[in-house]
């Protein structure tokens, strides 16, 4: 069910994440020949040596084995995966999806995320007490109230180059933090601090940086992105609505968004491959039903 849209392939479904939730949607949506793809990274759950509590595996089986098996399983009904990050989602005017990876972009008509619970963690003290207060995830959702002000990047790779030319719209005073990590994209004219970061410092609100080396720059605000985004970062840009780190979905795993679905240990609250899995084949199965009714 898939058309060029351009010289591109519209995909009718996108899935971020090739995780038990995002593999087992596909295996859904591609039986039912949506043009579907897959893109991920690494899975976390290829750490595990043994899962023991899985249906249907006597002896247990490695994670690495189940995400193999899984991978040969969709592909054999037409399922693309990819290896590739992505880096923005965006929704369109005309109700479609832009998926920008590291690499590509694709459009679809509906996207599932299911990259897994958001494990961002960054050491450096107090930067939880000032989130809200200084510290921020998303620039589309927080960038405007700092118009003119100076503010800091946190981060080294696509991703927070992504977010860089989002910032520009609201403030030329961008520097970027990339605490301790060589960057390993050209961030052009902007200022970059390879500084490892000790802690974030101020009153009520962020006031200052400090460095490991003793010294410290003053910002107005940090937009962190850090690292891989997370399905909740996707989600928080979209104005999608979170209850802390835990994307909220129906009980047909749709969003508040049209055409946007999640699954998985980022929508729940238990992190269990069977949860993974049963969450992937309802949200499979309601994208089936979500992209054929765009066609009636």
């Amino acid at each position: 069910m898939g058309y060029m849209r351009g010289e591109k392939i519209m995909y009718d479904v996108i899935i971020i994440g090739k995780g038990p939730a995002g593999i087992s949607a596909s295996l859904y949506t591609a039986r039912a020949g949506l043009k579907t793809l897959v893109i991920g990274g690494y899975s976390d759950l290829s750490k595990g040596h043994s899962i023991d509590n899985y249906y249907g595996f006597d002896s247990g089986i490695s994670g690495e084995e189940l995400i193999i098996r899984g991978e040969k399983q969709v592909k054999r009904f037409g399922t693309d995966i990819i290896g590739d990050m992505v880096i923005a989602l965006e929704y369109e005017d005309n109700g479609f999806y832009k998926v920008k990876t590291k690499n590509s972009v694709y459009d679809a008509k509906a996207v599932l995320l299911a990259t897994g619970s958001n494990k961002k963690k960054i050491k450096i003290n107090n930067i939880q007490k000032f989130e809200g207060k200084g510290v921020h995830y998303c620039t589309t959702c927080d960038g405007y109230f700092y118009r003119g002000k100076k503010v800091a990047l946190l981060g080294y790779n696509e991703y927070a180059l992504n977010e860089l030319e989002d910032m520009k719209q609201f403030t030329p005073y961008v520097s970027i933090l990339t605490n301790g990590m060589e960057p390993v994209v050209d961030f052009g004219e902007i200022e970059i601090i390879t500084k490892k970061i000790k802690s974030l410092e101020g009153d009520e609100y962020l006031d200052k940086v400090v460095y490991e080396d003793g010294q410290y720059d003053e910002f107005d605000g940090i937009f962190v992105a850090y690292g891989t985004a997370s399905s909740a970062d996707f989600a928080r840009k979209l104005g999608v609505i979170i209850n802390g780190n835990i994307i909220g979905v129906d009980e047909d795993q749709k969003t508040n968004i049209q055409g946007l679905f999640a699954a998985g240990d980022c929508s729940s609250s238990i992190k269990q491959v069977a949860t993974a899995v049963g969450q992937g084949c309802v949200a499979g199965m309601k994208i089936i039903e979500y992209v054929r009714n765009l066609g009636r």
